[in-house]
């Protein structure tokens, strides 16, 4: 007799996402102790020692973010559980979480950058994230919130890289469960004995996600009918393939474009020719490469340079976040300084 249904999903994406990390490395599993993470972690427990011939080293760790009374003690019963599941090793990182950003920018920081250090120190190869298709249906919902284009709108990519803030190490995360609901993993713990943690957290109505989850998308379903959240996450990839595409014409557009090796200078006469989804992106890269932070770099300030390109008026130059300006003469478009 087989596994359960819900048990057997789970490892089948993990035993996938094994396949294609590159084999030596060990593989760690992030886990909070929720539902989720926890029949992440349950799962690669099980697939790492019957990956390929000999196995594969794998680990767990748990970010302790201090942010509520005995998270110390949850910390180390989530590590306990790891171990006893046969991750080795299995350790806690304690977190200072600051206010920039907002409490969840801020958490979310904190945690990815205790997770940068811990695989930078243990050389894994890949950290796995237990993000699942209903929350890729509420982050492609925030994005639509926001109106900041088909970027926003893909939502979280199946794996992406980050450099450890201490070595510059590159880390690689893989989120295995972005076909998988919420409801698969929860019965998946259920199966295999494992406890997960409810955190108080993803009932607190101030977070924006929490409000999505419990008010945004049950008024959605009750209205359209059911299907929503599937719907959404089959969007948010449909378009991060587009994005995708389009990111990459973008990067050869803006090498053909690029006048000068000195400093970010652009050929306004190439720039105009380009489809405004192109060029935009084109002007957006410049404006990053020139020194501007992408994350406070919005929309309306790529529009306003686009508009030295097709709206030419003599206007003098427009401001930019990070103390830069972008400017236009003789036919070139200029980054720098203010």
């Amino acid at each position: 007799m087989g596994p359960d249904p819900a048990v057997a999903a789970v490892r089948v994406a993990v035993r996938r996402v094994l396949a294609d990390v590159p084999s030596g490395g060990m593989v760690l599993a992030a886990c909070s102790g929720g539902a989720d993470s926890l029949a992440l972690a349950g799962a690669l427990a099980f697939e790492a020692p019957r990956c390929g011939a000999g196995g594969r080293p794998a680990g767990g760790v748990t970010v302790d973010h201090g942010l509520q009374p005995g998270s110390e003690e949850r910390a180390a019963k989530v590590v306990r559980t790891l171990a006893d599941l046969g991750l080795d090793p299995a350790g806690s990182v304690a977190v200072v979480v600051g206010q920039e950003g907002g409490p969840e920018n801020a958490a979310r920081k904190a945690r990815y950058g205790a997770l940068d250090d811990a695989a930078a120190r243990l050389g894994a190869a890949a950290v796995l994230l237990g993000h699942t298709r209903d929350d890729q249906a509420e982050t492609v919902l925030m994005g639509l919130a926001r109106g900041s284009g088909a970027r926003s709108l893909a939502g979280m990519p199946p794996s992406f890289v980050r450099k450890a803030a201490k070595d510059g190490t590159e880390v690689r995360y893989v989120r295995p469960l972005l076909d998988l609901d919420r409801a698969t993993t929860r019965r998946a713990c259920l199966a295999m004995g494992l406890e997960p943690w409810d955190d108080p957290h993803n009932d607190d109505r101030s977070y924006t996600r929490v409000r999505v989850r419990h008010e945004a998308l049950p008024a959605l379903e009750k209205a359209l009918g059911p299907g929503i959240a599937e719907a959404l996450a089959r969007t948010g990839k449909m378009l991060r393939e587009d994005a995708d595409a389009l990111d990459e014409i973008a990067d050869h557009s803006y090498a053909e474009a690029l006048v000068s090796s000195e400093g970010i200078e652009l050929d306004v006469e190439k720039l105009a020719g380009l489809p405004r989804a192109v060029r935009t992106r084109v002007l957006r890269k410049a404006a990053v490469q020139a020194g501007s932070p992408p994350g406070t770099l919005a929309a309306v300030h790529v529009e306003e340079v686009d508009r030295l390109v097709t709206a030419w008026r003599g206007q003098r130059h427009v401001d930019l976040p990070g103390g830069l300006r972008a400017s236009r003469r003789y036919g070139r478009l200029l980054f720098g300084p203010s």
